[in-house]
């Protein structure tokens, strides 16, 4: 339990995808103008990554990786599928992200429309890909591991983006140079916020 714990933790503030890796920068910056949207789009992505990172490792461990398919039949013992990686991550990411877009244009039109474009790509969105990948690169044995790092990125992508987009809020009050308002003062505020998350660091986990 305390091993699920630390993956967690770790993923969250040590291994954030914004902050760490610069993953899903993209829509982090696009729809990160209100928090209320930011939000929508936090809660999809922490249920996508939450999803997919376990589906995909129960997809590798039985039948991508060399030696995967012995428990269809012996013969297959020598069979390694592992260069269609990318090809079934993907599947499953898009299937995750077409279900999510059906249930918040179901149960929240408004937040469908202020989500605009930047939901379905979600489905190419880097930090959801970069999490299945983390997980097979870091070779997590069991499938609460990645449960727990899954749903531990997907949480750290959201605390970025809500705060990113507190911060943008309140910024439209303040008094900020000509030529950095918009994008400039945001990358400005994201280094700073990666250099405060890098304090994390020092957790002993």
């Amino acid at each position: 339990m305390q091993e699920l714990i630390n993956i967690f933790v770790k993923s969250i503030f040590i291994d954030n995808m914004i902050f760490a890796y610069f993953l899903g920068m993209c829509s982090y910056l696009a729809v990160s103008k209100t928090v209320k949207t930011s939000v929508g789009l936090g809660i999809a992505v922490v249920f996508v990554l939450g999803i997919t990172v376990p589906v995909d490792f129960l997809i590798n461990k039985y039948l991508l990786t060399a030696g995967a398919l012995a428990w269809i039949s012996p013969s297959l013992a020598e069979v390694d599928l592992s260069f269609l990686s990318f090809i079934m991550f993907i599947a499953v990411i898009a299937s995750m992200v077409q279900l999510v877009e059906m249930v918040i244009e179901k149960f929240s039109p408004a937040l469908y429309n202020s989500l605009g474009i930047f939901l379905p790509l979600i489905a190419v969105n880097c930090a959801i890909l970069g999490g299945s990948l983390f997980m097979q690169e870091r070779e997590f044995q069991t499938i609460g591991e990645t449960i727990s790092f899954g749903l531990g990125s997907g949480v750290g992508w959201f605390l970025a983006i809500v705060g990113i987009a507190a911060i943008r809020e309140k910024i439209r009050y303040s008094n900020v140079p000509g030529p950095l308002k918009g994008l400039g003062i945001t990358f400005i505020i994201t280094g700073l916020m990666g250099i405060a998350f890098m304090s994390f660091m020092g957790i002993k986990l």
